[in-house]
């Protein structure tokens, strides 16, 4: 009994979580994921055509392309420096990134705007694509400006920024040669929160809880992205995007 007794103690010590010792494979890994992702789903009407050679409708939206891109790059620059603890590099950079974001949003709104006015026919699914459009800004725009807010709150930055860049990749992966999801927004959706499972699953199997900011952040960008569908169904945001489509002409 008397060397049963620190068996069993020693075995209801908790094992040590792994904590954010990982986070330097974690976080790399996903931002090359999405690298990966973005290209398979431009690949063949922007990267592999020659980029600014490639035949978009309008040099806005070439703009909006090389802003976006740089983003992603970016977003695996940064990861990748501070797994190699050059936190100094990291910080200049971010300065640079918050002002690419403050572009990136501009651009995507008139990108936005330029596509909807681009539509001759002043049809419904260019007015209801318009709140796609805005609304993936909206979501960009809030959980940047909230990670450079918690920019010395390390864990809670990164997981802002990577939810905010989810944001931005359904456009690539409603672009995928596959049929499932080939010109399908509700489909590319569903497959873009692959990434926000797989963020909560890591903090689960580090922390053995959720992030506080991956719970707010995945159900901010939810929200939105399913809010705008009746929203962008009505009568009343029709009449807003058709007010912006004949000013804008």
């Amino acid at each position: 009994m008397a060397t049963a007794m620190p068996q069993a103690r020693s075995a209801n010590i908790a094992r040590p979580l792994p904590g954010r010792r990982f986070d330097h494979v974690f976080f790399p890994c996903m931002a090359l994921l999405i690298l990966a992702t973005v290209f398979v789903g431009f690949a063949r009407t922007y990267y592999l055509a020659g980029l600014f050679q490639a035949p978009l409708p309008s040099p806005v939206i070439h703009l909006h392309g090389a802003a976006f891109s740089c983003w992603i790059l970016l977003l695996v620059a940064q990861t990748s420096l501070v797994s190699a603890r050059r936190l100094d590099i990291h910080r200049r950079l971010g300065i640079a990134g918050f002002l690419l974001a403050c572009v990136m949003v501009v651009l995507g709104v008139w990108a936005g705007t330029d596509s909807l006015v681009r539509s001759r026919a002043a049809g419904a699914g260019a007015r209801f694509f318009y709140i796609v459009a805005l609304s993936d800004m909206l979501i960009f725009a809030t959980l940047v400006a909230l990670a450079f807010r918690e920019r010395l709150n390390p864990p809670a930055h990164k997981r802002l920024i990577l939810v905010a860049t989810t944001a931005l990749i359904v456009a690539a992966v409603a672009r995928w040669p596959f049929a499932l999801v080939l010109g399908n927004a509700f489909v590319s959706a569903l497959f873009t929160y692959f990434f926000l499972i797989l963020l909560a699953s890591y903090d689960l199997w580090s922390m053995r809880k959720v992030h506080p900011a991956t719970i707010w952040a995945s159900v901010f960008l939810i929200g939105v992205q399913w809010i705008r569908v009746p929203i962008g169904r009505t009568a009343a945001w029709h009449a807003f995007a058709g007010w912006v489509q004949a000013m804008a002409r």
